[in-house]
């Protein structure tokens, strides 16, 4: 049983900040949980337990080659085949490979994150492999798996006409009886026809689809160059993922497009500044009907650490909206928390109550720098280090601290 008493929580899916005489948890679930009136500021230090973050777009196989892709450019660091990262990662022995994501997933607890949605490379090896440091640490991974190797040759591609052949589709199905999902790295790197053939599995299956969406104006002009849309539209229409990543280079009538379909984007603004991109419409997307998350991307440009990608992406939406009012931190704070559920479901609600379950982190507001807070989301949002996080929970279980 775990037990605290005197403390500041964040309640339920607004993040209402109150005082607490007791929580309690036992085995999995927050069993008991008094709340007093809410308290926005403090004047006194104390614990402050927020729910637990989840990071919803890693490549946590790139954990091995910190900062590596310094100095080059998304096409040059990134793209299949002969990009920096896949020509690295091949070096990498299985040994050594899960001792880097082994050890960055146990950083990813210690930064007050239980959870991350993985697209992991290298095919049937690749997913394995993330399940194995997964379960050796206790950080759930959702693992999007995909392709070792493109299907289609870049005639095949400019055709647009080729079905997946029978080896792939032999692929695809070893990699969805590990990974609970598929994802390739955009849409262009597959026909139409294969996305569909690749939708109808996952679908039969529940198992989950994203893709990488306008990171660049590259994205949507190959597309229409191939096939008269642009990715997100034929992602949309053809692939219909449950995630779509980036968003970065998204127009009005994109905005539009995704609000129209209430798509879950999954944002990761300091990658897009690591690598000289536009920064994504933040404030613009905060006003559509679209679900926002939040992730670090790739190892090679970031650690996995949310605190610090709360903090810009908070700071970028309050330069886009142009005034110091809006966004609210909390629907900043919501993006690795509360609107976690909308993609995932199931006993995963991003939030605190009664009968849910223990998931949280235990923050330090004894500190100097947090001990006098006269805005408690704003404080966590941008004030909040590594270091001020005293335990970090998932189902009861302490992932780390004591």
């Amino acid at each position: 049983m775990l037990e605290f008493t005197d403390c500041v929580v964040l309640h339920g899916p607004e993040l209402e900040p109150h005082w607490c005489d007791r929580l309690t948890v036992s085995a999995d679930t927050i069993t008991r949980l008094k709340l007093r009136p809410p308290c926005l500021s403090l004047d006194r230090g104390t614990q402050v337990i927020v729910p637990a973050f989840y990071n919803s777009h890693t490549h946590m196989g790139d954990s091995c080659l910190p900062d590596g892709a310094t100095g080059m450019t998304l096409e040059q660091g990134f793209f299949r085949p002969h990009g920096y990262k896949y020509r690295e990662l091949a070096k990498q022995t299985p040994a050594e490979h899960l001792g880097h994501i082994t050890a960055h997933l146990r950083y990813m607890a210690r930064t007050g994150t239980i959870g991350h949605i993985d697209f992991r490379e290298q095919g049937v090896y690749g997913s394995e492999l993330l399940r194995r440091a997964s379960a050796e640490t206790g950080v759930r991974s959702v693992v999007l798996g995909q392709f070792n190797e493109l299907p289609f040759t870049a005639a095949q591609l400019q055709e647009n006409q080729a079905a997946l052949p029978e080896e792939s589709l032999a692929e695809l199905a070893a990699v969805l009886a590990i990974a609970d999902g598929f994802s390739e790295s955009t849409m262009n790197d597959l026909t139409d026809a294969a996305w569909v053939q690749i939708r109808d599995i996952t679908e039969a299956q529940g198992k989950l689809r994203a893709i990488h969406c306008l990171e660049n104006d590259g994205y949507r002009e190959v597309s229409l160059a191939v096939t008269g849309r642009g990715d997100l539209e034929r992602a949309l229409d053809l692939y219909q993922p449950h995630l779509v990543i980036h968003a970065t280079v998204a127009n009005d009538a994109e905005i539009a497009l995704m609000s129209q379909h209430r798509v879950n984007i999954a944002l990761n603004p300091r990658a897009n500044a690591n690598l000289g991109l536009p920064l994504p419409p933040i404030a613009k997307l905060l006003e559509s009907n679209a679900n926002l998350l939040l992730g670090t991307d790739n190892g090679l440009l970031n650690s996995p650490n949310l605190f610090a990608e709360l903090d810009f992406t908070y700071k970028v939406a309050k330069s886009q909206y142009g005034d110091a009012i809006r966004p609210d931190p909390r629907a900043i704070l919501k993006m690795v928390t509360t609107n976690v559920r909308s993609l995932l479901g199931g006993d995963t609600y991003g939030y605190l109550e009664q009968g849910l379950p223990a998931d949280f982190v235990v923050l330090d507001f004894t500190q100097p720098h947090l001990r006098a807070s006269r805005h408690i989301p704003a404080s966590i949002v941008t004030r909040v280090t590594p270091a001020d996080v005293l335990a970090t929970v998932r189902q009861g279980k302490v992932l780390f601290g004591e």
